[in-house]
């Protein structure tokens, strides 16, 4: 096969997670963390990535298109379950690594009496207001009841009369997961207890009284479902109206999962996937005793600060400490930020300062996702309290931040800025602002290119790059942008950014074409990539056309991976590294050798068929001095790391690069600590 499948692709990428969770050189409280973040990606992979393939099953007009889809399901349910038992399994070496540093995650078998009575009170004065029962009779739609993974206890009620069941949901939206007991100030040990397990030990307390009961029992299940949903196509409706109807759909989509603790009885199992209508193509996958397991990515550390990562301080760029005026300081040069290593807050400053100087204008931002209580939407209105015409782009199908992006731009229309909503039938997904200064007798545009959100919270811990710049032939490329997202019919010309949908496959394909013509001609000829995601499959096509006419191609892959790596006579000259760490790699860079010129590009877009004809993306060359080196150094430096990094072959083993190495020599090189260490090192001229 010339391609690996992309779901498949995407388990193996979740399984690195889980190795870091594995991996007893990760402080503790971290480990539990990325278990954590395997959950949360695990329901994810079932709402977006299961879901799809279900539709292909359910949708395929030809028997051999059918059976392909079934087979993979089959496969993929297989992967599941493999990777469940391995989170079970890592999951107990961190909870007997965490009673080793004195955090104990209590069985409720183990309480003392004035434990369980503490609990009691607990739930009396903290919990008991947020539950109430359903009741579940041959009425009840438990599928229109049951909410998108949310976690429940299904509780069975043995009574005179026979058997009948009731549904809780667990309140973790409004209480704590994890419930902390009085210490034993004598051994200094840390008891935690689930919220379910409080639940679970006044269940008596809750029915007594209401409903008669012989004995209680009760077992968790979660059901996930399909994430997709289709817009309102009424015409008399506003966009926002549309986009508003379209999501209520998501609340009762098809499910697609049930995961359930493995303890629970056949019968309750058999009567909850009959209330529920799910099908023989839904996951039903067997798990311990608790649910919705991505709590841990959250997990409080009551023990020892080395527990978890060392704090590491953003930087300070150097050259925004030059000049007190943002301006005057990227008027002087390019600027080329990397999160979280540099502050985010040089781009909240930024905003800021464009939103009270009375030399700006106009400001122009697209918003895929920000942050709840955004300091960047915070300035937008304060500029437009400042009399300053503010444009923003709002993309309301940012998935699971619809609602929250539908709010903002209420927010933000009633206060006057000019929203705007993109081209129907493509997500806006490029990272853009842009802002118009009177300087002189002139105006003068400045702009920000990035690779990652406007988002205070996740550019602590995505890595991502933003340009700061204002060469104004860049500056012009990203009005033509804003101009084309207002008027996709008009012709656009960018001479150099790369746009999807507009020139960026082609511009691609060109600069791959150039690679394999050097390689003919006997010369130097390189390909270097960095990616969340390498899918489309045109593209890896060229690529392996590059291997085979020996160009050199290196691919750091975070996520999935449609292309076979090392393979004879198809990619052998191609090698591909995924790390994962500390840090969420996000940022794409496109590096082409170009006859020793060195094009080189940050880029909003990943190598996948939906972002390069679905989506409007936006590559920019980094063209100034210092950028350029700076970017060539991390890229060296990630390639280079021999404590994270994974091959990516063409089995997608997720073998460590020095497997072969001891645990200690894996460590010599660290990627994300080299680039932190190099940026609080590094001087510009």
């Amino acid at each position: 096969m010339k391609f690996f499948n992309k779901e498949l692709s995407w388990l193996s990428f979740n399984e690195r997670v889980l190795q870091e969770a594995a991996d007893d050189a990760v402080p503790v409280i971290e480990r539990m963390r990325f278990l954590g973040i395997f959950s949360s990606n695990m329901d994810e992979f079932f709402q977006v990535r299961v879901a799809e393939v279900k539709r292909r099953i359910f949708f395929s007009q030809q028997q051999p298109e059918r059976k392909q889809q079934e087979l993979l399901m089959s496969e993929l349910q297989q992967k599941v379950v493999q990777l469940q038992q391995q989170f079970d399994e890592v999951l107990q070496a961190v909870l007997i690594a965490l009673a080793e540093h004195n955090i104990l995650l209590m069985e409720t078998g183990l309480l003392s009496d004035d434990e369980r009575q503490r609990l009691n009170q607990f739930f009396v004065e903290k919990v008991r207001r947020f539950i109430v029962p359903v009741l579940i009779s041959e009425k009840t739609n438990l599928a229109n009841v049951v909410r998108e993974d949310e976690n429940y206890l299904c509780v069975e009620i043995d009574h005179s009369k026979g058997r009948s069941y009731a549904l809780i949901e667990v309140p973790s939206d409004s209480l704590e997961r994890f419930i902390k007991l009085p210490g034993d100030s004598a051994s200094k040990r840390h008891k935690l207890l689930f919220l379910d397990d409080v639940l679970q030990l006044n269940l008596e307390a809750l029915f007594r009284g209401i409903v008669p009961f012989n004995k209680l029992r009760a077992f968790s299940f979660k059901m996930t479902r399909d994430a997709e949903y289709r817009p309102s196509d009424d015409i008399e409706q506003s966009v926002l109206e549309r986009m508003e109807e379209g999501l209520k759909q998501r609340i009762k989509a098809d499910p697609v999962r049930l995961v359930y603790d493995r303890d629970m009885p056949d019968e309750m199992l058999a009567f909850l996937c009959d209330k529920l209508q799910l099908n023989p193509f839904d996951s039903l996958v067997a798990g311990g005793r608790y649910r919705n397991t991505r709590d841990f990515a959250k997990f409080p550390n009551f023990g020892a600060a080395s527990l978890e990562h060392a704090r590491q301080p953003a930087i300070e760029h150097p050259k925004f400490l030059r000049q007190d005026n943002v301006f005057d300081t990227i008027r002087s040069s390019d600027i080329l930020l990397y999160y979280p290593y540099h502050r985010f807050s040089h781009f909240t400053e930024f905003v800021r300062h464009a939103a009270y100087d009375p030399k700006v204008n106009r400001i122009s931002l697209c918003i895929y996702r920000v942050a709840p209580n955004s300091r960047v939407i915070r300035s937008l209105i304060n500029a437009v309290q400042n009399g300053k015409q503010v444009t923003v782009m709002v993309e309301l199908q940012a998935r699971f931040d619809e609602e929250a992006n539908i709010e903002w731009a209420k927010e933000l229309t009633e206060a006057g800025v000019r929203v705007s909503f993109g081209i129907h039938g493509l997500k806006v997904h490029s990272k853009l602002m842009l802002v118009h200064r009177q300087e002189g007798i002139g105006e003068r545009r400045y702009a920000v290119i990035g690779t990652g959100n406007f988002h205070e919270g996740t550019a602590q811990v995505y890595t991502d790059f933003s340009l700061f710049t204002c060469n104004p032939e860049l500056c012009a490329d990203v009005d033509h942008v804003f101009q084309y997202l207002d008027q996709p019919y008009r012709s656009h010309h960018f001479r150099h950014l790369m746009i999807a949908p507009v020139n960026m496959r082609q511009r691609l394909i060109d600069l791959i074409e150039f690679e394999i013509e050097q390689a003919h001609a006997g010369k130097a000829a390189e390909i270097f990539l960095k990616v969340n995601n390498l899918e489309d499959s045109s593209l890896i096509v060229q690529l392996y056309r590059a291997s085979r006419a020996g160009v050199k191609v290196r691919c750091l892959v975070r996520g999935m991976c449609s292309l076979r790596a090392g393979v004879d006579n198809l990619s052998e000259n191609i090698e591909v590294r995924s790390i994962v760490d500390r840090y969420l790699e996000h940022a794409r860079i496109y590096l082409f050798h170009h006859a020793g010129s060195q094009e080189v590009y940050i880029a909003s877009a990943d190598l996948m068929t939906r972002n390069l004809d679905h989506r409007v993306e936006v590559a920019a060359p980094i063209t100034d001095t210092d950028g350029r080196a700076d970017l060539l150094k991390v890229m060296e430096l990630q390639w280079r790391d021999r404590a994270k990094s994974r091959i990516v072959d063409a089995e997608q083993r997720n073998h460590y690069c020095c497997a072969e190495e001891s645990s200690a020599n894996r460590r010599l090189l660290r990627s994300q600590v080299a680039i932190y260490n190099y940026f609080k090192r590094r001087v510009y001229d």
